[in-house]
Protein backbone atom coordinates (compact mmCIF):
# COMPACT_ATOMS: atom_id res chain seq x y z
CA UNK A 1 0.00 0.00 0.00
CA UNK A 2 1.66 3.52 -1.04
CA UNK A 3 0.63 6.95 0.56
CA UNK A 4 -1.75 8.77 -1.05
CA UNK A 5 0.44 11.73 -2.23
CA UNK A 6 1.90 9.42 -4.59
CA UNK A 7 -0.94 7.53 -6.12
CA UNK A 8 -2.76 11.29 -6.71
CA UNK A 9 0.66 13.18 -7.57
CA UNK A 10 1.74 10.59 -10.45
CA UNK A 11 -1.54 9.99 -11.88
CA UNK A 12 -1.70 14.23 -12.50
CA UNK A 13 1.55 13.98 -14.23
CA UNK A 14 0.73 11.49 -16.16
CA UNK A 15 -2.91 12.65 -16.88
CA UNK A 16 -1.26 15.98 -17.85
CA UNK A 17 1.14 14.14 -20.19
CA UNK A 18 -1.05 11.94 -21.85
CA UNK A 19 -3.89 15.08 -22.53
CA UNK A 20 -0.56 17.00 -23.96
CA UNK A 21 0.02 13.98 -25.83
CA UNK A 22 -3.51 13.44 -27.44
CA UNK A 23 -3.04 17.83 -28.02
CA UNK A 24 -0.65 17.46 -30.50
CA UNK A 25 -2.28 14.05 -31.94
CA UNK A 26 -5.68 15.89 -32.34
CA UNK A 27 -4.35 18.94 -34.09
CA UNK A 28 -2.29 17.13 -36.58
CA UNK A 29 -4.34 13.84 -37.35
CA UNK A 30 -2.50 13.19 -40.75
CA UNK A 31 0.79 14.14 -39.29
CA UNK A 32 0.21 11.62 -36.87
CA UNK A 33 -1.04 9.15 -38.86
CA UNK A 34 2.52 9.43 -41.09
CA UNK A 35 4.09 8.92 -37.62
CA UNK A 36 2.56 5.68 -36.77
CA UNK A 37 3.14 4.97 -40.82
CA UNK A 38 7.04 5.52 -40.20
CA UNK A 39 7.21 2.94 -37.57
CA UNK A 40 6.22 0.28 -39.80
CA UNK A 41 4.65 -1.57 -37.19
CA UNK A 42 1.02 -1.96 -38.43
CA UNK A 43 -0.54 -2.58 -42.35
CA UNK A 44 -1.18 0.14 -43.98
CA UNK A 45 -5.09 -0.34 -43.55
CA UNK A 46 -4.69 0.36 -39.65
CA UNK A 47 -2.84 2.92 -39.52
CA UNK A 48 -5.74 5.45 -39.79
CA UNK A 49 -7.68 3.76 -37.57
CA UNK A 50 -4.65 3.91 -34.89
CA UNK A 51 -4.08 7.30 -35.49
CA UNK A 52 -7.85 8.45 -34.58
CA UNK A 53 -7.94 5.50 -32.03
CA UNK A 54 -4.78 6.73 -30.13
CA UNK A 55 -5.94 10.03 -29.05
CA UNK A 56 -8.83 8.67 -28.14
CA UNK A 57 -7.58 6.31 -25.81
CA UNK A 58 -4.97 8.35 -24.17
CA UNK A 59 -8.01 11.07 -23.47
CA UNK A 60 -9.80 8.21 -22.08
CA UNK A 61 -6.84 7.09 -19.73
CA UNK A 62 -6.26 10.52 -18.29
CA UNK A 63 -9.38 10.91 -17.39
CA UNK A 64 -9.57 7.91 -15.83
CA UNK A 65 -6.57 8.84 -13.54
CA UNK A 66 -8.62 11.74 -12.55
CA UNK A 67 -11.65 9.51 -11.18
CA UNK A 68 -10.42 8.50 -7.77
CA UNK A 69 -12.38 5.22 -8.59
CA UNK A 70 -10.64 4.53 -11.32
CA UNK A 71 -7.14 5.90 -10.60
CA UNK A 72 -5.62 2.33 -10.36
CA UNK A 73 -7.48 0.69 -14.00
CA UNK A 74 -6.12 4.38 -15.32
CA UNK A 75 -2.50 3.69 -14.28
CA UNK A 76 -2.32 0.33 -15.38
CA UNK A 77 -3.63 1.28 -18.60
CA UNK A 78 -1.54 4.28 -18.45
CA UNK A 79 1.91 1.41 -18.14
CA UNK A 80 0.25 -0.97 -20.96
CA UNK A 81 -0.27 2.04 -23.21
CA UNK A 82 3.79 2.98 -22.12
CA UNK A 83 4.85 -0.04 -22.80
CA UNK A 84 3.48 -0.53 -26.05
CA UNK A 85 5.11 3.06 -27.02
CA UNK A 86 8.52 1.64 -25.51
CA UNK A 87 8.17 -1.31 -27.54
CA UNK A 88 7.23 0.11 -30.63
CA UNK A 89 10.41 1.90 -29.94
CA UNK A 90 13.13 -0.60 -29.13
CA UNK A 91 11.86 -2.27 -32.00
CA UNK A 92 12.19 0.53 -34.63
CA UNK A 93 15.67 0.99 -32.59
CA UNK A 94 16.97 -2.50 -33.15
CA UNK A 95 16.54 -2.21 -36.50
CA UNK A 96 18.39 0.39 -36.76
CA UNK A 97 15.64 2.78 -37.75
CA UNK A 98 16.62 5.93 -35.79
CA UNK A 99 16.30 8.68 -37.99
CA UNK A 100 12.05 8.58 -37.64
CA UNK A 101 10.43 11.08 -35.52
CA UNK A 102 8.88 9.52 -31.93
CA UNK A 103 5.86 11.10 -32.35
CA UNK A 104 6.00 12.35 -28.77
CA UNK A 105 5.71 15.64 -29.45
CA UNK A 106 3.74 18.23 -31.55
CA UNK A 107 4.54 20.19 -34.49
CA UNK A 108 8.27 21.92 -34.75
CA UNK A 109 9.32 19.43 -32.44
CA UNK A 110 10.30 16.26 -33.92
CA UNK A 111 12.68 14.19 -32.37
CA UNK A 112 14.69 11.34 -34.12
CA UNK A 113 14.37 7.49 -32.22
CA UNK A 114 16.80 7.09 -28.96
CA UNK A 115 17.40 4.92 -26.10
CA UNK A 116 17.04 8.12 -24.09
CA UNK A 117 13.45 8.14 -25.07
CA UNK A 118 13.48 4.19 -23.76
CA UNK A 119 14.81 5.68 -20.56
CA UNK A 120 11.93 8.51 -20.35
CA UNK A 121 9.33 5.65 -21.21
CA UNK A 122 10.73 3.22 -18.27
CA UNK A 123 10.10 6.51 -15.57
CA UNK A 124 6.96 6.62 -16.66
CA UNK A 125 5.96 3.35 -16.45
CA UNK A 126 7.44 2.97 -13.06
CA UNK A 127 5.29 6.07 -11.98
CA UNK A 128 2.06 4.46 -13.73
CA UNK A 129 2.87 1.18 -12.25
CA UNK A 130 2.86 2.62 -8.31
CA UNK A 131 -0.37 5.43 -9.22
CA UNK A 132 -1.74 1.54 -9.81
CA UNK A 133 -0.64 0.36 -6.15
CA UNK A 134 -3.37 0.12 -3.58
CA UNK A 135 -3.02 3.53 -1.41
CA UNK A 136 -3.85 3.81 1.65
CA UNK A 137 -6.79 5.88 3.04
CA UNK A 138 -5.53 9.11 4.98
CA UNK A 139 -7.29 12.14 4.28
CA UNK A 140 -5.47 14.69 1.73
CA UNK A 141 -5.81 18.05 2.88
CA UNK A 142 -3.37 21.55 3.94
CA UNK A 143 0.24 20.40 4.01
CA UNK A 144 -0.88 17.01 1.60
CA UNK A 145 -2.43 18.77 -1.11
CA UNK A 146 0.48 21.49 -1.14
CA UNK A 147 2.86 18.20 -1.26
CA UNK A 148 0.96 16.22 -4.42
CA UNK A 149 0.76 20.27 -5.91
CA UNK A 150 4.70 21.26 -5.30
CA UNK A 151 5.36 17.76 -6.52
CA UNK A 152 3.14 17.85 -9.12
CA UNK A 153 4.81 21.00 -10.62
CA UNK A 154 8.14 19.67 -10.08
CA UNK A 155 8.17 16.76 -12.40
CA UNK A 156 6.52 18.71 -14.95
CA UNK A 157 8.74 20.99 -15.14
CA UNK A 158 11.73 18.28 -14.95
CA UNK A 159 9.84 16.64 -17.78
CA UNK A 160 9.78 19.26 -20.15
CA UNK A 161 12.74 20.50 -19.31
CA UNK A 162 14.22 16.35 -20.22
CA UNK A 163 12.01 16.72 -23.64
CA UNK A 164 13.31 19.93 -24.38
CA UNK A 165 17.16 19.04 -24.33
CA UNK A 166 15.90 15.98 -25.98
CA UNK A 167 14.40 17.36 -28.96
CA UNK A 168 17.40 19.73 -29.15
CA UNK A 169 19.93 17.38 -29.03
CA UNK A 170 20.41 16.61 -32.59
CA UNK A 171 20.34 20.01 -33.25
CA UNK A 172 23.07 20.94 -30.53
CA UNK A 173 24.99 17.86 -32.06
CA UNK A 174 25.09 19.78 -35.29
CA UNK A 175 25.73 23.00 -34.30
CA UNK A 176 28.87 21.84 -32.55
CA UNK A 177 30.15 19.37 -35.83
CA UNK A 178 29.45 16.34 -34.39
Amino acid sequence: MIHPIFAVAFSLVLAVILFAGASHKLRAPHRFARQIDDYALLPGSAVALAARAVPVVEVLIGLALLVPGLRALGAASAGLLLALYTGAIAINLFRGRRDIDCGCSGPGLERPLSPALLVRNGVLIVMAVIAALPAGSAALHGFGLFLIGASVAAILILYTATEGLLTNQPRLKSLSGR
